[in-house]
């Protein structure tokens, strides 16, 4: 199978998932790296300024100094969309990283690159979470605040132990056991008619494609309560879904033992995000 990756490094496009970090440079082992993920869907790329705004921000967060603007990085994604057949569903990938640096990185050492390949939006379908024993760090514990790949070791311990049980996803938990998130997904639940989904406390993504849903449904005339919520009200609400960039909306079709069925606010958001997409 032809690899179809491209990759955007040192000045120039290249073909195929090349290797970008060597035996010694500091993201290798001690994890100076910050990425983001946008989409291409049908010609449309929802949300793609912001994801281009957000990986320079978590960049300087990690202590890293971008070496592309936003509004270059956006120009790089553009480009290399096109080099992709028309409509394609892509994932874009845009990284900056440390390359020197004992322990604290050496921000002059900043690297960036841009992945992009082709990746077939998820359809709905059977989505079952477990709760995990791993929780996410408080802002006082990690960089919650950055887009950064050592925050997602904790979310594969969870996603290893709900997927020993035979779950698909997790449902992880906040420092002090209100709930957080999906493993890599935002959580809303639908409740009495009404949408409910974590305030945003620092110790989650404040997700792209969660903020664009919120703004969608209070637009629409539907209630969205950001607000602490207890993992005994995901198991008594009328409905669970996820939004993520990679797979925008999914239903969740069960929590532990409980059984769930997609619902009318997941459909509604659904066709509310599709309806400005395609505007």
């Amino acid at each position: 199978m032809t690899d179809r990756t491209i990759v955007f490094v040192d000045g120039a496009w290249h073909e195929g998932d090349i290797k970008l970090l060597s035996a010694r440079s500091q993201a290798t082992y001690q994890g100076a790296l910050v990425f983001d993920g946008a989409r291409a869907i049908d010609g449309r790329t929802p949300d793609l300024d912001r994801h281009c705004q957000r990986v320079v921000r978590s960049a300087r967060a990690l202590g890293l100094e971008p070496t592309h603007a936003p509004e270059a990085i956006l120009e790089l994604c553009q480009d290399g969309i096109a080099r992709f057949p028309a409509g394609e569903s892509l994932y874009i990938r845009p990284t900056f990283h440390a390359d020197h640096g004992f322990i604290a990185p050496d921000a002059s050492s900043t690297k960036f690159s841009l992945a992009i390949w082709p990746a077939p939006l998820p359809e709905p379908g059977p989505r079952t979470v477990a709760l995990a024993k791993h929780r996410r760090p408080s802002a006082e514990y990690a960089p919650t605040h950055a887009k950064a790949a050592c925050l997602y070791p904790q979310a594969g311990l969870a996603l290893l132990e709900a997927q020993k049980r035979g779950f698909t996803d997790a449902l992880m938990l906040d420092p002090i056991g209100h709930v957080a998130e999906f493993g890599y997904s935002n959580i809303m639940i639908g409740k009495d008619g009404a949408v409910h989904t974590p305030i945003w406390n620092g110790c989650f993504l404040n997700g792209i494609t969660r903020q664009r849903v919120i703004a969608l449904l209070r637009e629409a005339g539907v209630a969205v309560h950001e607000r602490p919520i207890r993992f005994e009200e995901v198991m008594d609400a009328d409905e669970v879904f996820a939004t993520g960039n990679f797979a925008k909306l999914l239903p969740v079709t069960g929590v532990e033992d409980r059984a769930f069925q997609p619902g009318p606010l997941y459909a509604k958001a659904r066709a509310l995000y599709w309806d400005w997409m395609y505007r």
